[in-house]
């Protein structure tokens, strides 16, 4: 994942910072607890596409 667009990608719900997961491949919104797929190097920036982050994972 180019680390150029994951400076510039905000969540699209809140417009807040996205934390990267190399491990799950995913762009994580702290705020939204949602976490954001990463297919084929493509961001899927998507609500219905966005698994729900327990409070669990974000510490």
């Amino acid at each position: 994942m180019d680390h150029k667009l994951i400076d510039i990608l905000v969540c699209p719900l809140c417009k807040g910072e996205l934390q990267y997961s190399k491990k799950a491949q995913e762009l994580i919104c702290r705020f939204d607890k949602l976490a954001y797929p990463i297919k084929d190097d493509i961001p899927v920036m998507l609500e219905e596409q966005a698994r729900k982050v327990s409070a669990e994972e974000l510490d």
